[in-house]
């Protein structure tokens, strides 16, 4: 059996994969190799004078640390990914697992997009003038038919952000946290 240590709540497995990923962000932001430092790190006499490493810097150091944090993302990464595809929560009458809600979030949420899209060109009738009158060209679909198609998939994209956020407070992932 697992120890207690090595669980925590999706919640906090997500939580923790940001804090990691902003750490390995700074040690890599902090290296010579980076483009913003190879300016900043070369021994010519710019606006601001010469700039060198400070002495408590240690490259070799930092990029030894950078590659145990890049280690540990991606084991916490596949343990967030086994538990996104071993549980369910049931949406739509359907029993679906966590990567599957993701997805459809994902579908969701562009599908929002292209909604929007539809309500601001419906919002509007095309009105042509062709010899002496005007041409109207209604639109399809109506406005208020698009409306109610945004407003429906902003409901469902609603209730299933509301299932995979309690989720990840029911949801643990296996991983051995500091």
């Amino acid at each position: 059996m697992t120890d207690k240590n090595s669980k925590l709540f999706l919640y906090e497995a997500l939580e923790l994969r940001a804090e990691l990923d902003g750490r390995i962000k700074t040690l890599k932001d902090c290296l010579p190799e980076t483009r913003q430092n190879r300016d900043r790190l070369s021994l010519l006499r710019g606006e601001d004078g010469i700039r060198r490493p400070s002495p408590d810097f240690d490259p070799s150091a930092t990029r030894k640390t950078l590659r145990k944090l890049e280690f540990k993302r991606r084991k916490l990464n596949s343990a967030i990914q086994q538990a996104n595809f071993s549980h369910y929560i049931e949406y739509e009458g359907e029993s679906i697992t966590l990567n599957e809600a993701l997805e459809t979030r994902k579908a969701l949420n562009e599908q929002i997009g292209e909604l929007h899209q539809q309500v601001v060109s419906s919002a509007y009738e095309r009105v042509i003038y062709k010899e002496g009158r005007d041409i109207v060209e209604a639109n399809e679909p109506s406005y208020s038919e698009c409306v109610g198609k945004l407003e429906q998939a902003r409901l469902s994209f609603r209730l299933l952000n509301r299932l995979l956020r309690r989720s990840s407070f029911e949801t643990t992932v296996h991983f051995e946290d500091e």
